[in-house]
């Protein structure tokens, strides 16, 4: 058949309901997929279709979010016991907040390395997309690798689902290597963002197959909103930092590589840099949107390592019609080593993510609304804010018609201490916060960041915290004030700031 250059597996080719069937109730699952990309659309959403009609429940890993309505049926029917390392739907969302599914979030990074360390924690079955078996059986990802690696390797069976949809000369654009359990596990030799170090497939013990499907649908679309002036305006100050940079000495015109988060704001910030002073950039991050290739199209990106490709329908025509005009210039890993502590920090990445909030002190919120309420989750943020070379986290300084500011006193949930971060910046301007003290970061952030209808109003939270004394200075009783506030009244605004109680 085609693409199975494997002959023994000839015997395998399934039906998608005939493969779903060798799920049984409580299986844990670990699936290929990550950032909508690389994802199974064929067995996992017949699974379900079965938990909608036979009540049954399985635990499901993957990279990060899936594709499609995919992790929405699931929770929709009720499918779901447990879900890790990172979601990103609505309907997921809600039911992990009603307690009808568990969710592990995770820093993208350590999930295989949780894997390795717990040995009973069991993969029962891995589903994993491909765009080919090779001759000896390995598996050729497709958009993602993500934790397919570990999973394949721990998993008792295996269902493999040949996507059509990819072109076959994807082989190559892979760089797979299964790292050693810890403490044994050397060096990872990567020094530079397009050095390879293992194969162009996933090794795999073929006797653990039990079924290959086909499917021809292609990747859940990226919806991206084009850059508005607020993110406009985020990109420049940071193009404008990265240059002060350049210009006193720090770095180069070429920079050091970069990562950044996924969405809106994270793709117009890197699609800024399309019309920058800045050449002969390279990137290593997690995800590839549209802007890396608009960056490599307008001359300005060298080369680019991620773990996946998660593009928009419009830039997923052009690249996968000419693909072997962008294949040479990229690579997919597994996001353990596209995340990992030791490359970010060889590297000197200069990692760019986005907040949901951050507080003067400069601790910032990635994951919570209102600290009780899971919107997404960590992702690799973490990773990087942790281990790279720059820490620039950048959110709006406001939302909701100016009702909700995203500086806030204290963060009500934190994802990234005030150690990890070195500059934050709204579209109200940026603040360099590296080898300040508390109190001199407040100050910095309250003057750079905040939205003005919000700046007297949060000084005034500040200086009657700092006339109390201490190293971070805070009124506890106030502190959430804002976050009251906004669920009593329906806005962050108060009417006098004056009268914080001490």
């Amino acid at each position: 058949m085609q693409r199975i250059h494997y002959t023994p597996y000839l015997d395998k080719i399934q039906t998608t309901e005939q493969a779903a069937l060798l799920i049984n109730n409580n299986d844990v699952l670990g699936v290929s997929g990550f950032t909508k990309a690389g994802d199974s659309k064929a067995v996992l959403p017949m699974v379900a279709e079965r938990a909608l009609y036979e009540g049954l429940k399985v635990t499901v890993l993957s990279g990060a979010s899936l594709g499609y309505d995919t992790d929405a049926n699931l929770a929709r029917n009720g499918a779901l016991v447990k879900r890790m390392p990172f979601q990103a739907d609505p309907t997921l969302r809600t039911a992990i907040n009603k307690h009808e599914v568990l969710y592990v979030d995770q820093h993208l990074g350590q999930t295989a390395d949780m894997l390795q360390k717990i040995d009973t924690f069991k993969i029962d079955v891995a589903i994993v997309e491909a765009v080919s078996v090779t001759a000896e059986g390995f598996i050729v990802p497709t958009t993602s690798v993500g934790n397919s690696p570990i999973f394949l390797e721990k998993a008792d069976k295996i269902i493999i689902e040949i996507n059509t949809s990819f072109p076959e000369s994807f082989l190559g654009l892979h760089d797979i290597k299964v790292l050693k359990k810890q403490p044994h596990r050397g060096i990872i030799p990567i020094l530079k963002s397009d050095t390879r170090i293992g194969d162009p497939f996933i090794r795999i013990d073929p006797s653990k197959v039990v079924a290959i499907v086909y499917t021809e649908k292609p990747d859940s679309p990226a919806v991206i909103s084009d850059p508005d002036e607020k993110t406009k305006a985020i990109s420049n100050h940071i193009l404008d930092f990265l240059g002060k940079e350049v210009d006193e000495g720090r770095l180069t015109e070429s920079l050091l590589p970069l990562q950044a988060g996924i969405g809106k704001t994270a793709n117009a910030i890197l699609s800024g840099f399309t019309k920058s002073r800045f050449k002969n950039l390279t990137m290593y991050s997690e995800v590839l949107q549209d802007s890396t290739f608009d960056l490599f199209d307008a001359g300005k990106l060298e080369f680019a390592s991620a773990s996946s490709i998660t593009v928009t329908k419009k830039c997923a025509d052009n690249i996968f019609k000419d693909f072997e005009k962008y294949k040479s210039k990229l690579v997919l890993r597994p996001q353990n080593i596209s995340n990992a502590a030791e490359v970010i920090s060889r590297l000197g990445i200069i990692g760019i993510n986005t907040a949901i909030e951050f507080d003067i002190y400069g601790n910032v919120n990635s994951t919570h609304i209102t600290g009780t309420k899971m919107m997404n989750g960590i992702g690799g943020s973490g990773d990087f804010a942790r281990n790279g070379y720059l820490s620039i986290f950048a959110c709006p300084s406001t939302s909701k018609g100016g009702s909700i500011s995203h500086i806030v006193p204290m963060v009500s949930h934190t994802d990234h201490t005030e150690h990890d971060v070195d500059v934050l910046v709204t579209e109200q301007g940026l603040a360099d916060v590296r080898g300040l003290a508390p109190v001199e970061r407040a100050r910095l952030i309250i003057n750079n960041c905040v939205h003005p209808d919000y700046r007297a109003q949060l000084l005034a939270y500040f200086d009657k915290a700092y006339s109390l004394g201490g190293q971070t200075p805070h009124i506890l009783k106030e502190a959430f004030s804002w976050h009251t506030q906004l669920k009593t009244q329906g806005t962050m605004h108060m009417n006098d700031y004056s009268s914080c109680d001490v």
